[in-house]
């Protein structure tokens, strides 16, 4: 007899299963292996399309935070040079208010006013022939007393001051909004 012969059926079906089970298995995981081999490869292709992106992303956030500070150079800039004209402007104004104050102290400048000659509500009636003792040809004048002259050229010296003031923060307003 013989030795197959011996084993019963229910035990050849049994290693016929094993050596099945045996073969699809290995079958199976070869077959994962391939499968795993090619995702694999399609997340690596992924992932390299993804890191591309975002070098191409932030590329393109550096060029454009470039620019903006090129454009906030070239404001500052013209924001200087806005400020320095108008410091010039400022302290040249100074200087003259400065001298006006100097001649007006050392009575080299005397500040006058027109008289209304027709004014009848004052009481008094000027003349408005000039007299011969006189150089000023015209309409009737009077001086000021100089302290008081003083006063005027502080007032006029402040309100030149705040023109030139406003003047300067309505061209920095502008370079501002225009750069918006």
């Amino acid at each position: 007899m013989r030795v197959v012969d011996l084993i019963s059926a229910p035990y050849r079906l049994l290693a016929i299963g094993v050596l099945l089970a045996a073969l699809v298995g290995g079958s199976a995981a070869s077959a994962w292996r391939v499968q795993d081999w090619r995702y694999g490869r399609q997340l690596e292709q992924q992932a390299r399309l993804q890191a591309d992106t975002l070098n191409q992303l932030a590329q393109a956030s550096a060029t454009q935070q470039r620019i903006e500070q090129d454009k906030r150079l070239a404001l500052e800039q013209r924001l200087s040079a806005s400020e320095q004209t108008h410091y010039r402007v400022l302290s040249d104004v100074q200087r003259d208010q400065g001298r006006s104050r100097d001649r007006l102290a050392t009575a080299d400048l005397r500040l006058s006013v027109l008289l209304d000659a027709t004014d009848s509500t004052s009481g008094t009636a000027v003349s408005a022939a000039t007299t011969t003792s006189g150089v000023v040809h015209g309409a009737a004048r009077a001086q000021l007393d100089p302290a008081h002259a003083q006063r005027i050229i502080g007032i006029t010296d402040a309100g030149d001051q705040g023109l030139i003031a406003l003047a300067a923060c309505q061209a920095y307003a502008m370079e501002v909004s225009k750069n918006k």
